[in-house]
């Protein structure tokens, strides 16, 4: 995840973890009294001779749209196990989360501060591409205790959007 002009979307190339900062934070000042869900989720494909992860970054003005990007991740080899498919795209969730909680929150949470009294809200959730019925229930609680253990919201399929629906779209 170390690229440095990696994240992309429909209307953007060669975005910096900067430049997704500061799209994220102009989407915010738009309408700073709204209610934002800020999500990261990681999902995967194995191709022939790689695999191909996805990691998406959404924030969602709860009733009033999203902004979001991607960015890829390339492992030049197919793997076989579940386990270590689900781990990684957990891994590749963290590393931005982890940069997220400790470098941008505060700004972004910095903006809405002064709208608080009106309904400004902001979470912050890590979406896995795991869920309680077939291959993935047996993954959930090690998982989510990766993600609970840097206190960060773990959300599990069927509502972890961000990971089994936006960045899914972009791994095949």
């Amino acid at each position: 995840m170390n690229d440095t002009c990696a994240f992309y979307n429909v209307t953007e190339d060669n975005m910096t973890l900067q430049d997704v900062i500061s799209r994220l934070k102009k989407f915010i000042q738009m309408d700073p009294r709204s209610e934002y869900v800020l999500s990261i989720g990681t999902d995967s494909h194995v191709h022939h001779l790689h695999t191909k992860f996805i990691t998406a970054v959404h924030l969602h003005r709860k009733g009033k749209g999203a902004w979001g990007c991607l960015k890829n991740f390339i492992l030049p080899r197919p793997i076989m196990s579940i386990h270590e498919k689900i781990s990684t795209e957990t891994a590749l969730s963290q590393e931005l989360a982890y940069s997220f909680i400790t470098l941008y929150m505060g700004e972004l949470s910095d903006i809405l501060i002064p709208f608080s009294e009106e309904g400004a809200d902001l979470s912050f959730e890590i979406h896995l591409d795991i869920g309680r019925k077939g291959a993935t229930k047996d993954l959930i609680q090690e998982m989510i205790g990766r993600i609970t253990a840097m206190g960060v919201e773990a959300i599990i399929k069927p509502d972890s959007y961000t990971a089994f629906s936006y960045a899914n779209r972009y791994t095949k």
